[in-house]
């Protein structure tokens, strides 16, 4: 038994602390190249599979600074995950299961059900340029969605994506991918239910969404275009540009694929473009995405039929950083969301400026972060229009 436990904590020390791996983890494929943690192989080769966990442990203070409270304090998990990639007879169909354990992961508060599932999809490789995939996995929407909440230079995404982006689905997509002369190019398409991770029957509306993204100067080392940070130190100037659009017709929930459950269906029109610059430690990332709703005032679904709003306006997300010596980063971040007039009765325009310092240990698989924010309303930085706030959150991420 002793000699068991010992070849599985040296497993795990291994995949921690071990040589780094060559590939860099995606949301939108398995990972199952160059991969060096625990992992199995069938004697027939035939059958393959590797096995990863990640958490993130949060310390988080907020103070309202026109509320009488004395602030508030947030101490949870606030991800502990799952997942598995791998192949079944040959590479070429491949999966990925990815799995959630913590309350704030299963979108509970939203749908009142534990979604546990994550990621349950397969992949068909067609060519080492196309590939396919069908089951519930992310779609193809803004770039710091489709980034791996385990490869984020600050503890949250930004309020931009947190207000429009797309998240998870049910569905069929497609991806094209391809170098010529140096510049490669990447399409993406796919066709899903529309209503997000949740444990119902879909209705009558799908949603369509598209992205294509330009890289002039060619790849990104280890796909560092889908990581933040210039943790490779690109010797060469590198760059990635972005744009994408959804359309989500007849949607039960007031974010599409997120938010609460409605009572009157509604269409949702997403847009968004982004691009990311990395240079010998120096990175620089922007993303814009804005929506459009026919009626956003909606009725939330619940036992006393609530008024609520589907999110409409637009917002813009900027954040840079460089990589110091020994692992160390500075970084900083600017957020405005601003809202449509017609949703203005429950939101405001917001700004939120946040400076990070994070130290890497094994790159993004083994970091401690600590973040600063001040969140301001209606461009008055002084809280002349109450409800701003400050903070900081201490987070350590470890994974394999």
């Amino acid at each position: 038994m002793k000699r068991k436990l010992g070849i599985v904590l040296t497993c795990l020390l291994y995949a921690v602390f071990g040589s780094e791996a060559e590939a860099q983890e995606r949301d939108d494929r398995a990972t199952i190249v160059n991969f060096k943690g625990i992992q199995y192989t069938s004697k027939d080769s035939l059958f393959y599979t590797n096995f990863r966990f990640r958490m993130q442990n949060r310390l988080k203070y907020t103070d309202v600074l026109d509320e009488v409270s004395n602030g508030s304090w947030e101490a949870r998990i606030r991800r502990l995950r799952m997942r598995m990639d791998g192949y079944i007879y040959t590479p070429r169909i491949s999966y990925t299961i990815q799995l959630a354990f913590t309350r704030g992961d299963q979108d509970f508060d939203d749908t009142g059900i534990p979604n546990i599932v994550r990621d349950a999809v397969m992949f068909f490789n067609f060519t080492d340029d196309f590939y396919i995939s069908f089951g519930q996995n992310k779609l193809p929407g803004n770039r710091q969605r489709v980034n791996s909440s385990g490869s984020l230079q600050f503890a949250e995404r930004s309020l931009v994506n947190a207000a429009f982006n797309i998240d998870r689905d049910f569905g069929l997509s497609a991806n094209y991918s391809k170098e010529v002369g140096g510049v490669a190019f990447t399409a993406k398409a796919a066709v899903s239910t529309g209503e997000g991770r949740v444990a119902e029957p879909t209705d009558n509306g799908l949603a369509y969404t598209g992205r294509v993204e330009f890289l002039p100067f060619g790849n990104f080392t280890n796909d560092g275009d889908y990581s933040e940070g210039d943790l490779e130190r690109e010797e060469r100037p590198k760059l990635s540009i972005g744009a994408g659009y959804s359309l989500n017709e007849n949607t039960t929930r007031s974010g599409g694929q997120t938010g609460k459950f409605i009572v009157d269906p509604i269409t949702l029109r997403t847009a968004f473009a982004d691009a990311i610059f990395k240079y010998q430690g120096f990175a620089y990332q922007a993303e814009y995405m804005s929506r459009d709703v026919d009626n956003a005032l909606v009725t939330i679904d619940d036992d006393d039929l609530s008024d609520g709003f589907a999110f409409k306006g637009w917002g813009l997300n900027q954040q840079t950083s460089y990589l110091l010596n020994k692992g160390y980063e500075v970084a900083a971040r600017y957020t405005l969301v601003k809202p449509n007039e017609e949703i203005r009765d429950f939101e405001r325009q917001t700004e939120v400026i946040e400076l990070g310092l994070t130290k890497y240990m094994k790159a993004h698989r083994l970091k401690f972060q600590l973040n600063g924010n001040y969140t301001f309303k209606e461009g008055e930085f002084n809280n002349a229009n109450q409800k701003a706030a400050w903070g900081g959150t201490l987070q350590v991420e470890l994974g394999i």
